[in-house]
């Protein structure tokens, strides 16, 4: 049900036709009372440098693997991150440290693929100053903090704005509920880079744009984490004319069942709906021999002891490579941030690999 929600939902951000141009007039009150909260805001900074990663598209535009590859990028770089989240989905309110074995219904599906993929501290709550700060206090060693989404989050200061444009591009440009976005165009004027993934759209901005490509990596099974490469199991469901099913609690779950189709790998799919909770099992009828799944969307199936232990499933992995310019362009930004703050840090920008 939500999954069709959410494609009429997009669908009529899409255009704007006679659905949208009706809501329009409510886009005007919610712009009114978001500017006017914005201005009553007072930014609050916190010790280390801050980079926020967000959009302006409600919903998911592929800041996550973005945020994993810049994480994975500045450590490289020679700083130490953590991250901060909102943790869409919990159950809690409070701030919380992210643990491999926490529960996904506790910290969120997205801040705990974070902390797997990275190994860095991560810390979720709805007030991301309260989450930076509780990360700083349990990790000292943190000299600059990545917010996984928070472009709208105007308490928190921050030192550098990037904000992902996905696949959607920004619809009909109308803000919400006439249109998909949570500020008009012009924001993107005003932040330090644009980051495009997986759009086709021409984004008129005069801020400086960098891409983001993706590919699907290995499988892995889910049960027992082997192991293989896309080409191998896609060999071995040709040679088995074997029964496939594509399933994704993602926003945007056709881009995942196309790179799939794209090794040859087709059968049915099944779109969940965003931050989809796996509480019911919805692979019990399938007849399917391979189930292939995201990595999102792994963190909590695997919460699921009936899930977890079918062999049928496969976690595809997903590798996001950013701009070496991007990474250049954060990297001096940060620099200059922490000597602000009087922070000892002089990534070596020169020695950057890719």
């Amino acid at each position: 049900m939500r999954a069709a929600v959410e494609r009429v939902l997009h669908d009529v951000w899409s255009h704007r036709g006679i659905a949208a141009s009706l809501l329009y007039p409510f886009s005007l009150v919610y712009l009114a009372i978001a500017r006017r909260r914005a201005a009553r805001t007072t930014p609050v900074e916190l010790p280390v440098p801050v980079v926020v990663v967000g959009n302006i598209y409600v919903g998911g535009t592929g800041k996550t693997p973005i945020t994993i590859e810049l994480v994975r990028e500045l450590k490289a770089a020679g700083f130490t991150p953590g991250v901060i989240s909102r943790g869409y989905g919990r159950a809690s309110k409070e701030q919380h440290l992210v643990e491999d074995d926490s529960p996904a219904s506790t910290v969120g599906d997205e801040p705990l693929l974070i902390r797997r993929a990275t190994g860095v501290p991560v810390a979720v709550g709805r007030d991301r100053v309260a989450a930076g700060r509780l990360l700083i206090r349990s990790n000292p060693s943190v000299n600059v903090i990545v917010s996984d989404d928070g472009l709208q989050h105007r308490r928190l200061a921050r030192d550098v704005e990037l904000a992902v444009v996905g696949a959607r591009g920004l619809g009909n440009s109308w803000a919400l509920p006439a249109g998909p976005l949570r500020e008009l165009p012009s924001r993107l004027d005003s932040v330090d880079a644009i980051v495009l993934s997986a759009t086709e759209d021409t984004i008129e901005s005069r801020t400086p744009r960098f891409a983001a490509t993706s590919q699907l990596g290995d499988v892995v099974r889910l049960c027992d984490g082997r192991r293989r490469s896309i080409e191998d199991i896609s060999h071995r469901i040709a040679e088995k004319e074997a029964k496939v099913l594509a399933a994704a609690g993602i926003a945007a779950p056709d881009r995942f069942f196309n790179m799939l189709a794209a090794h040859d790998i087709v059968g049915k799919n099944l779109g969940l709906g965003d931050h989809f909770a796996f509480d019911t099992n919805p692979f019990a009828q399938s007849d399917a021999r391979y189930i292939f799944i995201t990595g999102k969307d792994a963190v909590k199936a695997m919460q699921n002891a009936d899930i977890k232990n079918d062999r049928r499933i496969w976690v595809v992995e997903y590798q996001t490579q950013l701009d070496p310019y991007l990474i250049q362009f954060v990297v001096e930004k940060l620099t200059d941030a922490a000597e602000r703050k009087h922070i000892d840090i002089v990534p070596p920008t020169e020695e950057i690999t890719h």
